[in-house]
Parts: C-alpha cells; structure tokens; sequence
C-alpha cells in the first residue's frame, strides 16, 4: 500500500506531531486502503434507524459496498449486502416496502426478512422450483454483523471488530444519562443532508474541535465562546468538544422543549460533541439531540446525513412546538452549512503538493491529532497484516 509506512510523525505526541499527508485525502489508492482499515474493519454508521417501518428496506452505499438495511415485521433491523446469491443483481434500488419477502427482481429468488433463501422459481425447469444443486440453506443474504445505538444504525462489515457495546463502550458509559431515555425523531423538518465536496475526514476533523468557532460561527461564538469550551479525547474510540454554557431554546411565549428526565446537574447548562469513529457524529442536550452520519463517495466527495431528536412524542412531532422545532431545525442547518467552506477549502488545500499535513496546536487542536493517531494506527496494523 502506498504512503503507508511513513505515518510515525502522525503518531508523535501532539507538540511534534503532523497531520496525515495528502495522500490520505486525494488518493483513489489510499481511498480503497481506508474503506478496508477503517469503515469495514470498524463500527460504522450507514443510517437512521427512524427511516425503516415494519416491512421496510432502504439500500446503504458504504464507500462502495452494496448494502440493504431492513426492519422485520417483529421490529428487527438487519443488515445484508445488497446482491442476490443467483447472479449478483442488485435487490433493492430505493427504499420501498416489502411484503413478505425480498424478491430479486432478475429471476424472482426470494429471501425472508431474515435472510433465509425461501423461493427459487423455475431453478430446476419450467415448474421445477428445486433442485438438488441449489442448496437453499447455503444460499441466504449475506449478513453484515449490526446494531443499533442512538438510532444510528452500525454495521462491521468484516465481521472481526469487538462487539458494539465494547467497541462504544467508554461512550455509551459518558452518556449513561441518557441510556435510560428515548430518542423520538423530529418530523420532515428535522432531517437534512448536505452534498460536501470533500474527504469525510475532514468532516471528522472539523467536528470534533472547537477552535475554529470564533471565525466560522460567530453567532453561535457569541454565547457559547471558545473558552467555554474543552476536550474530549478517548485515544482509539472518540473524540469531540462539550460546552459549559449550553441554553435551551425558548420561545417570545415562553415554550421550550421538555427536557430527557432524571438528568443530572452537568445538563443544566452542559452538551457534548463526539466523534463516534470512523463516521458518526453525535451531539447531547438537555432537551435534544442530533446524530451525523457521513457517507464516504470518493476520495473527495462526502453525504452528510443529519437528524434531531427529542425527548417527547409532543417535541418531536406536535403541532404546538412545530415552530420551535422548525426553527432549532434552521439554526443546526446553518451551523452545519457555515462549516462547508472550511471542509472543501481543506480539500482543495491538500493539492497543494508541498504541504506536509500540517502542524496541531498542542492545547486546542488535541481531538483532531486523537483521530488523526487513530487513522494512523489503523493504517499501520493494515500495513504489518499485508507483510
């Protein structure tokens, strides 16, 4: 794999330490290389749980991978790869309803919502729908390994990473608070994606630290400023910024949203921002929550998948906080879109060929080199595998 053995600076101690080199952000090469070592090998998200009814399936891209996610009639969602095991036709093109099976739509075989091969018509002749060279036990989907946390939908996709709960463990634990509580998704207007023409790194990167509110987010600087901000680092799982000054959002005539019960005194006037690695990004308050999913296009190219969250059915979808929610909906849309320039300004800087991958300020940028040692770390373990 090329560019790959010489990631030492990147894992120095953040005072010497370098960024990742351009290679890792303009490379089709490196691009494959990290969709092995770092989405597949890891827990990454592929989307919302909230999108899937009973009997529903929607097809994921992950980096690539052909994947359909689904909720059985019981409540389950699974994840299989999104090919038939006849000829490899592609079974679900867009979110749509199932019935009782996935059907392939090339030659009709037929799968449970479980994954089980059920029909195989005509496989043995006209009106023979057996035959003993099909093996239909043999032959269900392929399932990747799944679960659902926060209404993100995880997926590890070589089968070989700790379970979800070790993996997130030291993050669920951060926010056991809210383990208790249910996470209810906003209406149409709680949802948003964003087009980015850049590597979904730099999304990461930009996310997790708070450094850059004074010059991109003024508004937001204005109450919640730099110095009311800290570090989050967990070296391998996360990293992110939290607030010591976070207010909720309160109406000319009084209305606020409810607030996740049973919290403890740090909510009063605390969020939290994580990283979830590779490609989640979450945020905790008080009285709402957002989850970030990035899907990685390309080496230069990133969907930002965005959704809100409340504590009740009347927060999320009544009629009597519809405008309040409209609008926490368009100052998290802002505030997201006021980051787009940064992102593809980084991705047009990284042609620049003599720029080394730059340099971490030791006390703000510390969330930033955490990831950048954890993609190095992974880079170099996929190295010594390929020796």
């Amino acid at each position: 794999m090329p560019g790959l053995h010489d990631l030492s600076m990147v894992m120095n101690p953040i005072d010497s330490a370098q960024g990742l080199p351009n290679e890792h952000y303009v490379s089709d090469d490196m691009f494959a290389a990290e969709r092995e070592a770092l989405l597949f090998a890891n827990w990454a998200g592929i989307g919302f749980a909230k999108d899937l009814e009973p009997g529903e399936a929607m097809p994921v891209d992950l980096a690539g991978l052909p994947l359909v996610a689904l909720r059985t009639h019981e409540g389950e969602v699974k994840v299989f790869q999104n090919t038939c095991r006849h000829r490899g036709m592609i079974l679900v093109e867009r979110k749509k309803k199932l019935g009782g099976v996935l059907r392939c739509p090339y030659h009709s075989w037929c799968y449970a919502l479980t994954g089980e091969l059920v029909a195989t018509p005509h496989v043995g002749g006209p009106g023979m729908n057996r035959h003993d060279g099909i093996r239909r036990d043999q032959l269900g989907l392929v399932e990747m390994r799944s679960y659902v946390w926060r209404d993100v939908i995880f997926v590890n996709v070589n089968g070989r990473a700790p379970g979800f709960t070790e993996y997130a463990g030291e993050a669920i634990a951060r926010w056991s608070e809210f383990e208790r509580q249910t996470l209810l998704a906003g209406g149409d207007e709680s949802s948003f994606t964003f087009d980015i023409a850049c590597n979904w790194k730099l999304v990461v990167e930009n996310f997790c630290e708070s450094y850059h509110l004074p010059w991109v987010h003024p508004g937001l600087n204005s109450y919640s400023r730099l110095e009311d901000h800290y570090n989050i680092e967990v070296p391998g799982r996360f990293s992110g910024q939290g607030t010591l000054v976070y207010r909720p959002m309160i109406e000319t005539d009084g209305s606020a949203f409810p607030d996740f019960p049973g919290l403890s005194g740090k909510w009063d006037t605390g969020a939290e921002y994580l990283a979830i690695y590779p490609n989640v990004l979450m945020g905790t308050h008080r009285d709402h929550a957002f989850a970030v999913i990035l899907e990685p296009n390309g080496k230069d190219r990133t969907r930002e998948l965005v959704a809100l969250y409340y504590s009740t059915e009347e927060a999320a979808k009544g009629d009597g906080l519809e405008p309040l929610r409209r609008k926490n909906a368009e100052t998290w849309y802002g505030v997201f879109e006021e980051d787009l320039f940064v992102v593809e300004g980084m991705q047009k800087g990284r042609k620049g060929i003599r720029f080394d991958g730059g340099r971490f300020s030791p006390v703000m940028d510390g969330p930033t080199h955490c990831f950048h040692h954890w993609v190095a770390s992974h880079m170099g373990c996929a190295v010594q595998a390929a020796e």
